[in-house]
């Protein structure tokens, strides 16, 4: 696949939404982790505008809320704007709490469709490969710097699989996701 200008156009609009945010505690650019998972998308079968998807994913939860949705409609589709509403999991500021928020995204999740699980599910792979990642450098410290803490983001990631696979598509990806949640739940209980 050729990546056309849109993506070029989305890749310099994420850069410009996400300007000067970082990722919780690390440092790193925030434009990372959205590349890394328009990568993760692209590796298990990405269209563009789910590429895209995957760049803006944040976009209205993070910088605009539905006034950001609709900017990114305009620009880059219905269909992008869909999976980025789609991931989403509170436009309210302040946001409601964690629990609350995580519950009724699993909820929503049922009612998407494959090009937002599709992205959903990249970035949820995304970060739970960071977790890991962190958890071998830093141990158990890891999680002070998460709402809802180590219980909960068990919880909410093991949730995360079950709904994902209660759809049958992406499996691949799905089985990925649940690999790795699999390493962070047996490092949780070392």
């Amino acid at each position: 696949m050729t990546l056309s200008q849109k993506f070029e156009r989305a890749l310099v609009y994420a850069s410009v939404v996400h300007a000067g945010q970082i990722r919780k505690a690390t440092g790193i650019p925030y434009i990372a982790h959205l590349l890394g998972v328009a990568s993760i998308a692209f590796e298990y079968g990405a269209d563009e505008d789910e590429g895209i998807g995957a760049l803006l994913h944040d976009a209205a939860e993070d910088a605009g809320g539905a006034a950001r949705i609709d900017d990114i409609r305009v620009r880059f589709g219905e269909k992008v704007a869909t999976i980025v509403e789609g991931c989403t999991d509170t436009l309210e500021t302040p946001k409601p709490p964690w629990r609350e928020r995580k519950e009724k995204y699993l909820a929503h999740l049922k009612e998407t469709d494959a090009s937002t699980r599709l992205v959903s599910a990249a970035d949820k792979l995304f970060n739970v490969r960071s977790i890991l990642r962190e958890l071998r450098q830093c141990g158990d410290a890891v999680w002070a710097r998460f709402s809802g803490g180590k219980k909960d983001r068990l919880w909410y990631y093991r949730a995360l699989v079950t709904a994902f696979r209660q759809h049958g598509d992406h499996s691949d990806l799905i089985d990925e996701l649940d690999r790795v949640v699999n390493e962070i739940e047996k490092f949780a209980c070392a």
